[in-house]
């Protein structure tokens, strides 16, 4: 019986390595193009490891004052978005967990209702524009800034905490937003981490909604500057970088571009790794 556990624990860890690496081999790839030098790129003799180490495709895409611009934009937009969706979704979820609220289950319907059936492509675009959001930055947080599934998550979570606490709280003479900010918060750092980490990675990678609704160069995201700098023919097909006259293919620029719009983002995980599995699992189980 052991030696089958053994082999099983094997097998499942032998599976579990062969997956990661299958997940993590594009990044890799995407990496060790950039840092290598120009022969290695040229020749396409770059796996997953860089060949004759070289930084200047960074020094290229980092001298862009476009990039830096694009990269401030972008934290703005997953600042305050997540800012605002936090916000919403944390009142919205609270109020609805509440077993007292009269229509409690009809706004909740309604709300539902929004997760399988929208409006379309054509009429969002115009309510964007009408309301006078087009081509600004509020067009990218504003009209997307709860997300249904995330407040399914949190409202299950707040019904899972005991009435007791929040009854004890209302005879002691607390408001309702007492409650919420001095008993309910504190004890759903695990959930808030979680969902804000969800916020923070959708309005990071947005793009589809930044190119509909902005025109301005000025005011493009990171993903938007991307795309830009892909297709759109800002990349030549070589550059002659400044000290030493050395060259670097657009594809070690493009490569250094993606890591360059990806690698911020991968910093948050670590951080709030710890409440990530814990936070999903007793918001979506419990309740």
């Amino acid at each position: 019986m052991k030696n089958k556990l053994s082999i099983g624990r094997v097998l499942n860890g032998v599976l579990l390595v062969i997956l990661t690496f299958v997940c993590i081999y594009p990044f890799l790839n995407v990496i060790a193009y950039s840092l290598s030098g120009y022969n290695a790129v040229l020749t396409g003799n770059v796996t997953v490891l860089p060949k004759d180490f070289c930084l200047d495709a960074y020094r290229d895409i980092l001298a862009k004052k476009q990039i830096w611009q694009a990269m401030k934009t972008t934290v703005f937009v997953t600042v305050m978005g997540t800012t605002v969706s936090m916000l919403l979704t944390i009142f919205a979820a609270y109020t609805l967990s509440r077993k007292d609220l009269v229509g409690r289950k009809f706004i909740t319907g309604m709300i539902l209702f929004t997760m399988y059936f929208g409006g379309g492509l054509l009429p969002t675009f115009l309510v964007v524009k009408n309301v006078g959001l087009y081509d600004s930055l509020g067009a990218l947080f504003i009209p997307n800034a709860i997300n249904v599934f995330n407040f399914i998550v949190m409202r299950t979570f707040f019904k899972s905490l005991p009435p007791s606490l929040e009854e004890a709280a209302r005879i002691d003479g607390a408001s309702y937003l007492q409650v919420l900010v001095k008993i309910i918060l504190p004890l759903s750092l695990p959930i808030i981490a979680t969902i804000g980490l969800f916020y923070a990675v959708e309005y990071w990678n947005s793009y589809f909604n930044a190119l509909l609704y902005i025109t301005t160069p000025e005011k493009y995201t990171l993903q938007l500057r991307l795309r830009s700098l892909l297709f759109g023919g800002e990349l030549n097909s070589t550059a002659n970088l400044e000290g030493g006259g050395s060259m670097v293919l657009s594809q070690s620029l493009k490569m250094a571009t993606v890591a360059v719009s990806t690698l911020p983002i991968l910093v948050v995980y670590p951080w709030l790794q710890k409440y990530f599995v814990k936070g999903v699992m007793v918001g979506s189980v419990k309740g």
